[in-house]
């Protein structure tokens, strides 16, 4: 966790010295800083040799149908279920709006995977209104419900943060709400509002936390009834 966390320090410390597309010494424009794609790694999941190619949001907002949904609507949705957390809750009203300008707010019909398996992805969702399966996908082409993802939940974080293969696939049960954190949201993010993405991402690991206790107590109930 301390080599993401030190993303955003050293985002914080190079927007003092140099802010994105100013020149630097060299005569070219700073770039973010580069992310560690070690960090994070689930290596206790079993991953295929083979896996898709990467799925940018813009192809995949294509592929569901997303429709624009009004940012300022879709602000109030976020904190209406985010906005209690420590540190958002900690932001002032200014500072907050400033995540307008980072995330994208949209809507999406039923019965539209928004995350398909083993895929590589550059961005994670925060579902805002509406139920959303997480199936894995077997050989046979079965879905095995893993979760179903509600107001808050968060979905793909974990291939946004280590840029490994997706685990499982998400479709939506029902028409949704959701806002899109994209990697080079995340970037801009660290360099230009340390302290929002901060506050944004202490929001995401919270729920990641709460997710892995709870299949942790459900791998326990099955061990020992076994």
């Amino acid at each position: 966790m301390k080599r993401f966390l030190d993303r955003f320090v050293s985002g914080a410390s190079s927007a003092s010295q140099t802010r994105p597309g100013e020149l630097s010494g060299s005569g070219r424009a700073a770039p973010p800083q580069a992310d560690d794609e070690g960090f994070f790694a689930t290596q206790f999941l079993e991953r295929p040799e083979y896996t898709r190619a990467t799925s940018a949001w813009t192809a995949r907002a294509l592929a569901v149908g997303a429709h624009a949904l009004d940012p300022h609507q879709g602000l109030e949705l976020l904190l209406k279920t985010w906005g209690s957390d420590a540190l958002m809750a900690s932001l002032a009203n200014e500072d907050r709006r400033k995540l307008l300008d980072h995330l994208e707010f949209i809507s999406v019909p039923p019965g539209r995977e928004l995350i398909v398996q083993e895929e590589k992805g550059d961005y994670a969702l925060i579902v805002l209104e509406g139920l959303v399966a997480v199936d894995r996908v077997q050989p046979t082409g079965a879905r095995a419900r893993l979760a179903e993802a509600r107001e808050g939940d968060v979905l793909g974080e974990m291939s946004l943060l280590d840029a490994g293969a997706r685990f499982a696939s998400c479709l939506t049960l029902s028409r949704c709400s959701i806002a899109v954190l994209t990697s080079a949201a995340l970037d801009e993010l660290a360099i230009e509002e340390p302290r929002l993405g901060m506050a944004l991402m202490a929001s995401t690991a919270r729920r990641l936390s709460l997710r892995m206790r709870q299949l942790s107590a459900r791998l326990g109930a099955l061990l020992t009834a076994g």
